[in-house]
Parts: structure tokens; sequence; C-alpha cells
């Protein structure tokens, strides 16, 4: 079954929003290789989704790290399983196993857990972050420096 976005996962950080969005995409198009026959398609949504969780885990990181939110090791922790989990079903699909059902079932599932336990507790600390730097408006507001910081360029 396709996964919708809903307003219970938001978390009221517009990029992380973004992001996490880009996410179900993913999980919807191993929804549509299930449904159809290409096979194939399963193992590169596989290697787009496991490189863009990386990113998306290092900014979401990065976030954490410069608002001082203090349970960023554990969250980043959380992180490091799932890429792991995901490296499994990585094997598992190029020693030719069909893991497509179940890879969708956890995708789905973590993804609501993790965003409504893990992601909702950071975000006071990265919106207070936000808010507490956005008050010195000449020097940008702190998510954009972060942002800029992240990718390596100069605010």
């Amino acid at each position: 079954m396709a996964m919708a976005w809903a307003s219970y996962l938001e978390t009221g950080i517009e990029v992380i929003d973004n992001q996490h969005m880009r996410i179900v995409d993913y999980i919807n198009r191993l929804e549509e290789a299930i449904n159809g026959s290409d096979k194939s398609l399963v193992g590169l949504v596989l290697v787009e989704l496991e490189d863009y969780c990386l990113s998306h885990f290092a900014f979401e990181e990065h976030l954490q790290e410069q608002a001082g939110y203090k349970f960023a090791a554990e969250h980043k922790a959380t992180h490091e399983n799932f890429a792991k989990r995901l490296g499994k079903y990585r094997e598992k699909y190029k020693a030719g196993e069909d893991v497509a059902q179940q890879l969708h079932s956890m995708l789905s599932t973590w993804l609501v857990h993790h965003i409504k336990r893990d992601d909702m507790a950071y975000v006071p600390d990265v919106t207070g972050g936000i808010d507490r730097m956005n008050g010195d408006r000449q020097k940008g507001d702190w998510l954009t420096r972060s942002v800029a910081g992240f990718f390596g360029k100069d605010s």
C-alpha cells in the first residue's frame, strides 16, 4: 500500500519535512516495484534510498549539533543502526533475495516511528536555535547558515 504524507509527520522544520517527504517518495517507488514487473527497480530504489538517507541523516545531525541538542549522539546511533539495516537489505538483494515487500514494510513503519519519537524530540532545541539565531538578522538566519555550512558554502 502506498504511503501518504500526513500532517502528524510534520516537524515544523520545512527543510526536514521536505527531506522526509522524499523518503516517502522512495517508499512509494518501492510500492511501484512490488506491483510492477520490473524487479530491478527495487535495487535502484535501494541504492538511491541508502545514499539519500545518509545525506539526510548527516544534515539532521548537523542541525542538532549546531542547536546543542543533548541527545544528538543517541540520535546519530539510531541513524547508524538504520543504515546498517539498509545495508543488510542491499546485501540480501544482491544475493538474489526478493526483499521488496519486507523493505517496504520496514521503511514505512520505521519512518513513522522515527519521526514521531526521535525527530520530534529534537524539534524544540533546533527551532529554539533557529529563533535565537534569527535575532541577529545581519548575519542571516541560523538555518540558512547551517545549510550553507553543511554544504560547504559561505553565507
